[in-house]
């Protein structure tokens, strides 16, 4: 491969010269410019981006850590991140942990040794995860938590109205009329379920109504969660259900077809997290719907704003969801119901 010796010996200039062209560092007349690029074309030389980010103590590489990229409201998410980086002229390196404590520390620590110039993380449930990130503090690798909140860490984040959708997920079903209305909840320990419980139990409190036990499951995002959640809750004849996220929403209604009750006569569904296909469902699922593209976005936008100024105040933003009324919270058939 050919160094950049080679190329200031084929274009008969300095080697400062070459690095100054490569690295836009300093001011070159555009004979000699052009002599140095035709040169570099020649011998196909590719920089040292190691040594250059060592140089510049910059990379332009960003991390970003997810859950679950099978999820499909990743993927959107990390759209919107790239989208953003890429604007800035940043590469952004991808990593999915699967919620696995292991995972995550190995890609945090890649990432460290690859010098990226900040991450966006959304992190496991486990312990273990506050030292990952007291160690990214000590590299002085700026972070933003999305969606999901560590306790003890001092960093940018952004996250959905986790709370409020709960709320209005479960205030909707409760306006219709329905009086057994259950809940699957999500992961055990990340903020997104704890919020969202919170707005499932408030509405139940202003409704007048007990939050019973046994109407409450605990899922864990993944589709099989809300099978098992719908085999074990259908039992208890509850005529409503708010669903934590569209994919256990899937395996619920698996389940509900198995016990051969349908959607909304018997059972309605409300649930978080709204796609373009949900239109094809049948019938066609009421949802939250999170601004995922933005959610990305604006995170890899606080990041990078943290770059340019690693002493202004922390923030803490909270993105707004709305409701999307179509057929599985059974709306249109309690509306003509009515005398």
């Amino acid at each position: 491969m050919a160094n950049i010796y080679d190329v200031a010996r084929a274009a008969r200039v300095s080697v400062a010269t070459v690095s100054a062209v490569v690295n836009d560092s300093a001011y070159v007349s555009p004979p000699l410019k052009a002599r140095v690029q035709n040169a570099i074309r020649k011998l196909g030389y590719q920089p040292n981006l190691l040594a250059r980010s060592l140089a510049k103590q910059q990379s332009h590489m960003l991390g970003m850590v997810v859950p679950d990229i099978a999820n499909p409201f990743w993927p959107e998410v990390v759209r919107g991140a790239e989208d953003r980086a890429h604007k800035a002229g940043f590469t952004l390196l991808l990593a999915n942990t699967d919620d696995d404590p292991r995972k995550e520390e190995l890609y945090l620590d890649l990432f460290i040794a690859k010098r990226v110039d900040g991450i966006l993380v959304t992190a496991s449930p486990q312990a273990g995860t506050r030292d990952v990130m007291t160690r990214l503090e000590k590299a002085r690798i700026p972070i933003v938590q999305v969606t999901r909140l560590v306790q003890g860490v001092a960093a940018d984040s952004i996250v959905l109205d986790d709370r409020d959708a709960g709320y209005e997920c479960t205030s909707h079903l409760l306006r219709l009329g329905y009086k057994r209305v259950g809940m699957i909840g999500g992961l055990v320990g990340v903020t997104p379920t704890e919020r969202r419980i919170q707005g499932y139990k408030k509405a139940l409190r202003e409704w007048g109504r007990p939050f019973d036990r046994t109407l409450f499951y605990q899922g864990d995002y993944r589709g099989t969660s809300g099978y098992e959640a719908g085999i074990a809750l259908l039992k208890r004849k509850m005529d409503a259900v708010f669903i934590s996220n569209y994919v256990m929403a899937v395996g619920f209604m698996k389940a509900l077809r198995q016990y051969q009750l349908r959607c909304p006569q018997d059972v309605a569904v409300v649930t978080c997290d709204d796609h373009a296909w949900m239109d094809s469902f049948t019938p066609r699922l009421t949802t939250i719907n999170f601004p995922k593209y933005e959610l990305g976005f604006e995170a890899a936008r606080v990041l990078l704003e943290r770059l340019d100024d690693r002493d202004r105040p922390l923030q803490a933003l909270e993105l707004k969801s709305a409701l999307s009324i179509r057929e599985s919270c059974g709306y249109q058939l309690r509306v003509e119901a009515k005398p």
